[in-house]
């Protein structure tokens, strides 16, 4: 690997390394019989026989030790693989640091290997390949042993390979054929290199190059190594310019801030990237002690007060007394600073953004211009920062957004910054654990029971927001304990008499018709009266008029910008088709489906053949679009969102942005790119 003038790394074939690297120690004098002899006394038990004479590589044979002692099936003949779609695309955004600087590498490797019959695979740090490119033949192939996204890779699963192997031992390992411990996998050779965080240095990924055996070359393992050492440099590169960028944007916003306070800055990782007049924390990282619940928060789509809150409820007790402040980079919340000021004795003042100021913050990230969405975030902020409101329901299909109003509602109660939001999807508990999920118990209460004891969900919301998702699907007999709690405000755990007093907001979400189950008598009328005595009616996609594009626009640029590409272009006859669609799944269909196209588009042009048949086929639609082939850029549509927004605004800037979903300085911005004058009205 070599750097040309321009400072581009290339990527052309290397030299083999010198044999004497420990990391990439390979036999030139590899013999299949062989190999296959020592595989077959492994498998007999024969750890120290004849085998110990045998001319296997020392990391081949530990390897194959780990998997027959783990019990792995040496004849399996396939890696397990994730099927779910939103699993698959929920641990793809989790590693979008990953991804980004995986993109031109693998662009530039990509393009050299087709026709070869190599593949080149991106693994995380839990084995599963989140990124695939190179010979459409061998990816093809590779599907035959769930060698493609989604699939689980690690040694524990699916034995000696490039992948498991090299997360194992943190080292570029190559696996050649039947080197491989499962018998349907020997008809593959692979190359795959550890990457680091260079934070940390903790593993976080591995590429690899695999292929059927004919591809074997000793200098594979370079390549590999390279294309990771490169990946690790735009990690760090994007490391390096997000810390600047978080320290212009805290320096251009502390106005209060004096040299002698306390300060701390955070990424949206948990990361300590700053730090002046305070405590390092031990690792660097306060994100490592959230709950496993809650490290959805550290996603790089959720802005507003659920990462701040997140942040402040995750810091260590001596730290909990400070004014955490939101960094913004391009409209999004990318970080935090934390600031201990010190008053005239020394002590720590705390200050907090106004309920206000904070659902201003969350209501930012709910894409919307239609009457029907604003009218529904207006009720959300007012309910919000009026204390006497302790039930809130929100109603609306699945997909809709709902949470993301639960948070709006948190962000503006009339609280101090850090009070906890608890979601708990009452779909996904069992009846019989229900009464300890929301109460909790005490050491024994019943079988199965935590030795310890256990908190319940309205204890863990003391003081802030308790979010009840689905509470349609909430056991009847359950339903009663629910209502006296929201009633007097106490509750007990079970097999405890001892009264704890609560104070918890209840957001109670559902996608059924409460009043026809009160009818069917599945849900009790005094507690439906209880919960619903302010009711948001989060509405369809379909019943949003124009917000579809928007949302379009919004999903299309973030993941273009989160992968270092060109946004998608649509033609005219998609649009439409997306338009006219009903969107079933509404919000989270339409988020699905700008994914899939950023994954399988090749040309960056979508057109109707590029769509789902149930959206590119809308009756009315086929053969009535005008000029075949045109493209309406996104940024024309920006453009005219943008004047239909200040016009509806009258001119208002701030009011403008929030209704477009972007901050100030982004709608400066696009205003400028636009040529539009800020006195438009």
């Amino acid at each position: 690997m070599t750097q040309n003038t321009n400072g581009v790394t290339d990527f052309s074939i290397p030299r083999s390394p010198d044999a004497g690297s420990s990391a990439v120690a390979l036999r030139s004098d590899y013999d299949e019989t062989t190999v296959t002899r020592a595989w077959e006394c492994v498998l007999e038990g024969s750890r120290h026989s004849s085998v110990s004479t045998l001319p296997i590589r020392s990391t081949i044979n530990d390897s194959w030790h780990r998997c027959a002692d783990g019990g792995i099936n040496a004849q399996q003949d396939h890696a397990p693989i994730e099927t779910d779609r939103e699993v698959v695309e929920a641990r793809s955004r989790g590693s979008w640091e990953l991804l980004e600087a995986a993109a031109r590498p693998f662009a530039t490797i990509g393009r050299m290997l087709d026709g070869t019959g190599a593949m080149l695979v991106l693994a995380d740090k839990d084995g599963v390949l989140i990124d695939v490119i190179g010979d459409k033949r061998t990816v093809f192939d590779g599907k035959d042993i769930h060698l493609g996204i989604g699939g689980k890779w690690t040694e524990d699963v699916v034995g000696t390979n490039g992948i498991g192997t090299a997360l194992w031992t943190g080292e570029p390992v190559f696996v050649h054929a039947a080197e491989h411990f499962c018998a349907g996998i020997k008809r593959w050779t692979c190359a795959g290199s550890p990457i680091r965080d260079p934070f940390d240095g903790k593993v976080i990924g591995v590429v690899d190059l695999s292929g059927h055996p004919d591809i074997f070359r000793p200098h594979n393992i370079a390549l590999v190594t390279a294309a990771a050492r490169e990946i690790e440099r735009a990690i760090a590169d994007s490391q390096t310019a997000e810390r600047m960028m978080l320290l212009e944007a805290f320096l251009a916003s502390a106005n209060n801030y004096r040299a002698s306070d306390g300060l701390l800055i955070v990424d949206r990782q948990g990361r300590a990237i700053f730090h002046n007049n305070v405590t390092l924390p031990e690792g660097r990282r306060l994100g490592n002690g959230l709950r496993p619940s809650s490290m959805s928060c550290w996603s790089p789509e959720l802005t507003g007060s659920g990462f701040l809150d997140t942040l402040a409820t995750s810091l260590p007790e001596t730290m909990r007394d400070c004014n955490v402040c939101p960094l913004e980079l391009d409209g999004d919340i990318r970080g935090a600073a934390l600031v201990f000021q010190k008053n005239s004795r020394g002590r720590t003042v705390s200050i907090s953004r106004r309920p206000s100021e904070r659902a201003r913050d969350e209501s930012s990230i709910i894409v919307g211009q239609s009457k029907a969405i604003r009218a529904a975030i207006d009720i959300a902020c007012r309910a919000a920062e009026t204390d006497d409101v302790t039930s809130l329901l929100i109603e609306g299909e699945t997909g809709v957004g709902k949470e993301l109003f639960a948070r709006l509602i948190h962000a503006g109660s009339g609280k101090q910054t850090g009070t906890p939001f608890i979601a708990l999807n009452c779909g996904a508990v069992t009846k019989e654990l229900f009464g300890s999920e929301l109460f909790g118990h005490v050491p024994g209460a019943f079988t199965g029971a935590s030795r310890d004891g256990k908190a319940g969900v309205f204890e863990l919301a003391n003081g802030g927001v308790l979010s009840l998702d689905e509470i349609g699907e909430m056991p009847l007999d359950i339903q009663p304990f629910l209502l006296r709690v929201l009633e007097e405000r106490v509750i007990h755990r079970l097999g405890e008499s001892r009264a704890r007093p609560v104070s918890v907001r209840l957001v109670a979400s559902t996608n059924r018709d409460l009043k026809e189950e009160v009818s069917a008598g599945r849900f009790r009328r005094d507690l439906f009266y209880r919960v619903s005595a302010v009711t948001i009616h989060v509405p369809p996609l379909r019943e949003r008029g124009d917000d579809s594009l928007l949302l379009l626009e919004h999903f299309n640029r973030k993941l273009a910008e989160r992968r270092d590409i060109c946004p998608l272009e649509f033609t005219n006859e998609a649009l439409d088709a997306l338009q006219a669609y009903r969107w079933p799944g509404n919000v989270r269909e339409l988020r699905n489906l700008v994914e899939h196209l950023h994954l399988v588009a090749r040309d960056r042009v979508i057109g109707l053949g590029h769509l789902p048949a149930e959206i590119a086929e809308v009756p009315g639609l086929i053969g009535s679009a005008a000029g075949e082939g045109s493209v309406l850029s996104f940024a024309e549509a920006e453009r005219q969102a943008i004047l239909k927004a200040l016009a509806a605004e009258q001119g208002n800037l701030s009011k403008v942005a929030t209704r477009l979903g972007i901050s100030r300085p982004t709608l400066y911005r696009k205003l400028e790119q636009f040529g539009i004058k800020r006195s438009y009205a």
